[in-house]
């Protein structure tokens, strides 16, 4: 953005009259043209060649912005329906709306387009690009607008102008013989577009997202500032193909999912083993900070959760089942069936357990793990490989303590998350501090307490803070570790929540020094949140290579030629204690490498008859970028990979 301050467009034009336009201050400035795509007017956007108010605060808008983006990428989307429309004239048009990092546009074909039609189409954008074509704002009249596109057979136009309120003006946006209805801004011209966009691809819609409703066809684009910008996505693009967790855990044979039992995983061998390593190195960090591991129930009653304040917050996410009273007649039964809910959060069982005896303030603060399995009912839109599903385990925590425990019970959590974090190869992590929305319980003498325990806490613990105000849950203000990725990508995995509500609520009390009772804090931690979805995540930041210590293969043994095979069991037997496999197939010694490379195995161990007459092994090492190969005795390789088999900070 560039700021225009009003005493500066006063002094544009000293001997003439103010600038009228956005074009016309660019030209005063003697600023680039196509460096600026449009002007924010008292915080509203509007085009370049809309006329100004004399007393404004006047931003212009980069090419490279996020909003001057999000007008490159509306434009780009009505260049696509102008291509389309002069391909295939017969073609409706329907609606073309700005996405994440690109655009689509809905049309309804005579005849569908195949995914060979995205070239031609993107070439006729070019060719439009080329003739500069000004983008040109009218206002018409509702019944002309309506006559206009009745009679180019455009039905879905003349329903979306249905839709828009009687109060509203209705604008055209005119750009050579195509006109489309938008409310804009967009780009001065069709030129200023260059060459920073793509299509990507082609997908089914239906109209107004309705599945009862007209099947359309979708094509998507990116559009971007410039050429290099473009590269550089779709090398992203590109690089998120393949790290997919899914891709990876059908090369890697790691786990699968099936339409029979939705929103869950099956896991495989190889990857049940990342997964148990991944569970017992965050078990023995939890038993270091004395934490207590319990287990609680999976199916509670409905009584549990409407005492805790889930049923009302969190009902349509919890899975119930109906249990009918076996004491009664079948007429009764169904009537007095009893309702149960199955966990979607561990807390309210945490508390259960805490309640069993009455602790004194001595005993607190007590830390409370369990690795809970939860069902959480999900959208099918919203699940997603390992990322988002019905059943899952969660590395859910709780301590309990008093008031004056919350600051250091706050910077020893907030120490020993980011310890793990780096330790798991993720050394980038935004920590957001989410303070008292409008809607919440308690009074502010107690929010302005926990939310400075938090933010000391974390300050204490070397974090800086990220400031949502208004964002905390309705019982206390809360903490959110999010994790940037290696290719930029950010996840939201830990957190810490103060609430000073539940434990009341469900009678929870602890005897203080002054021999009274008192409501324990409750601080809700997580680590890794949701150990499949952390699981998904840690696939797709090291793009597979896991290190040694969680390989579920951490080695394979590859003869040269059966000459060696007896001197590769020996190899085998003297690795015994790692996960190192004998590959001894009669296949080419290329073609095994290049097999388990894919299958991300970090060591490759050959032996041929060299290696066997000399009692040595040429280890081959990868990972991301770099590559090891070395000759080693059984007795130093069996040191060096010793070194590497435990998590190290």
């Amino acid at each position: 953005m560039f700021f225009l301050p009003q005493f500066q467009r006063e002094l544009l034009l000293p001997h003439s009259s103010l600038p009228a336009t956005g074009k016309e201050i660019l030209q005063a400035l003697d600023l680039e043209q196509g460096s600026f795509v449009a002007i924010q007017v008292d915080g509203i956007l509007q085009d370049l060649s809309a006329f100004l108010p004399e007393t404004a605060e006047l931003y212009l808008i980069a090419c490279n912005s996020p909003e001057g983006l999000t007008v490159l990428r509306h434009s780009a989307a009505h260049v696509l329906a102008q291509a389309v429309k002069e391909l295939y004239p017969e073609t409706q048009v329907t609606i073309g709306p700005v996405i994440e990092d690109g655009f689509y546009y809905d049309f309804s074909p005579v005849s569908p387009f195949q995914e060979k039609d995205l070239p031609l189409i993107e070439a006729r954008m070019r060719d439009i690009v080329k003739r500069n074509d000004p983008l040109m704002r009218e206002v018409w009249s509702r019944e002309k607008v309506v006559a206009y596109f009745e009679a180019q057979k455009e039905h879905f136009k003349v329903e979306v102008i249905g839709a828009i309120p009687p109060e509203e003006s209705i604008s055209i946006y005119r750009q050579g013989a195509f006109l489309d209805v938008c409310r804009g801004p967009h780009l001065p011209s069709t030129g200023l577009l260059g060459k920073g966009f793509a299509l990507t691809k082609l997908s089914g819609a239906y109209w107004r997202g309705d599945a009862n409703g007209p099947q359309l066809q979708r094509i998507y684009g990116t559009a971007w500032a410039n050429e290099d910008d473009l590269k550089a996505y779709l090398f992203r693009m590109q690089e998120l193909e393949k790290r997919d967790h899914r891709r990876l855990g059908k090369e890697m044979d790691l786990f699968h999912s099936q339409e029979e039992a939705p929103g869950a995983i099956f896991w495989h061998p190889s990857g049940w083993i990342v997964y148990q390593i991944l569970q017992d190195f965050i078990r023995e960090e939890l038993k270091d900070q004395a934490y207590q591991e319990v287990n609680t129930p999976q199916l509670i009653s409905k009584t549990l959760w409407e005492a805790s304040g889930h049923w009302e917050k969190f009902r349509d996410h919890i899975f119930c089942v109906s249990v009918e009273d076996e004491t009664m007649d079948e007429e009764n039964a169904l009537d007095h069936a009893k309702i149960y809910g199955m966990k979607p959060m561990s807390c309210p069982c945490h508390i259960q357990i805490f309640k069993q005896k009455l602790h004194s303030y001595r005993d607190l603060p007590l830390r409370m793990s369990e690795f809970g399995r939860v069902m959480r009912h999900e959208s099918s839109g919203s699940r997603l490989g390992l990322m988002r599903l019905f059943s899952f385990v969660q590395d859910d925590g709780h301590i309990f303590c008093t008031p004056d425990q919350t600051l250091e019970e706050t910077a020893r959590f907030c120490r020993h998350l980011m310890s793990i974090y780096r330790t798991l190869g993720f050394n980038e992590v935004i920590v957001r501090f989410s303070t008292r929305p409008t809607m919440r319980l308690g009074s502010d003498e107690v929010w302005d307490q926990a939310e400075a325990a938090l933010e000391k806490g974390a300050k204490a613990a070397g974090l800086t803070l990220e400031l949502f105000p208004g964002e905390g849950a309705f019982y206390g203000p809360k903490l959110e570790f999010v994790l940037k990725d290696s290719l930029g990508r950010l996840w939201q995995c830990g957190t810490l929540q103060m609430d000073f509500v539940m434990p009341k609520r469900l009678g929870a009390v602890y005897i203080d020094a002054a021999g009274e009772k008192q409501s324990p804090i409750l601080l809700h931690r997580a680590l890794l949140g949701s150990m499949e979805r952390f699981m998904g995540v840690l696939l797709e930041h090291t793009g597979g290579h896991l290190p040694f210590w969680l390989a579920p293969v951490q080695g394979v043994i590859l003869t040269v030629s059966e000459k060696a095979l007896e001197y590769g069991k020996e190899v085998l037997e003297c690795m015994k204690g790692f996960r190192i496999h004998l590959d001894d197939r009669n296949e080419k010694l290329g073609y095994k490498i290049r097999e388990h490379t894919l299958k991300k195995v970090p060591c490759l161990l050959i032996v041929g008859t060299e290696e066997a007459q000399n009692r040595t092994v040429m280890l081959r090492s990868y990972a991301p970028g770099e590559s090891l190969q070395e000759r080693f005795s059984l007795e130093e390789l069996r040191q060096a990979l010793e070194k590497n088999t435990t998590p190290f900070k």
